[in-house]
């Protein structure tokens, strides 16, 4: 099934390759939509339903939740719009394959960049069929990606002053606007730390599983299981030492 779900993500991916698309606000100019996003969306809830018929279906786009099957689609149809709409090649078609409360699937695509990042539980985690794996580098030596929260600017205080410790005791930042190919990043050895304060379920459902399958660890922002079907922050590392020294700091500024 991962080849014919890698088959489906490339063959959406060539509805984002247009210059006429059409963008609306969700909610203030911050949050908008694409009319590349509505119909990345649809074609793979169409394709999806036919290569796995009875799952359901939590979509970031139009208000899909479908969480009572045991297989469920997590998909995010162009995670970065405000990248994909500027131009920008960090945006990414991510699916993600829920069996109960566990990823069984992760599919992640940066056609810009022509990346396929793919997982399987219990199979490893592959960049383009290459095996990928986390670095080994050192808190002191790791690049942390991490975002201020552009639709609840109301947190951005708390934020900047974990980041800002953060950045005092590791190597640099990093802010490419989506999460899925940071987390990929991360799995792939590209930096070791990835911190957001609130995110969408689709928007990191899918790479978690990538992270986990590279040897990484990903977690809530409490330091427990992600919640794969509701909004949650997310922290992850390239092993349980530098992912216990960052959940320290964020613990510092949060209750």
């Amino acid at each position: 099934m991962i080849e014919q779900l890698i088959h489906i993500v490339r063959e959406a991916s060539r509805l984002m390759v247009t210059d006429g698309f059409e963008i609306t606000q969700k909610d203030g100019c911050e949050n908008i939509v694409t009319s590349s996003d509505i119909a990345v969306q649809e074609f793979l809830r169409d394709r999806l339903s036919a290569l796995l018929p009875g799952a359901g279906f939590l979509c970031e786009e139009e208000d899909i939740h479908e969480l009572q099957h045991q297989y469920t689609w997590i998909i995010d149809p162009i995670d970065g719009t405000a990248n994909y709409s500027r131009g920008i090649h960090q945006c990414a078609i991510c699916v993600g394959l829920k069996k109960n409360d566990e990823m069984s699937m992760g599919v992640v695509y940066v056609p810009r960049t022509d990346e396929l990042f793919h997982a399987v539980k219990g199979q490893g985690a592959y960049l383009n069929g290459k095996r990928i794996h986390v670095s080994g580098r050192s808190f002191e030596n790791a690049v942390l990606c991490t975002a201020l929260p552009v639709y609840h600017k109301e947190h951005a205080k708390v934020c900047s002053q974990i980041i800002l410790e953060a950045f005092g005791q590791c190597n640099d930042l990093r802010r490419f606007g989506a999460c899925a190919p940071e987390l990929c990043y991360l799995a792939m050895g590209r930096c070791e730390l990835y911190f957001e304060y609130l995110l969408g379920p689709w928007d990191f459902a899918a790479a978690s599983l990538i992270v986990t399958e590279a040897g990484g660890f990903i977690s809530s922002l409490q330091g427990g299981a992600l919640g794969l079907t509701e909004a949650g922050g997310v922290l992850a590392a390239n092993n349980m030492e530098n992912h216990s020294r960052m959940l320290k700091i964020i613990r510092k500024y949060t209750s």
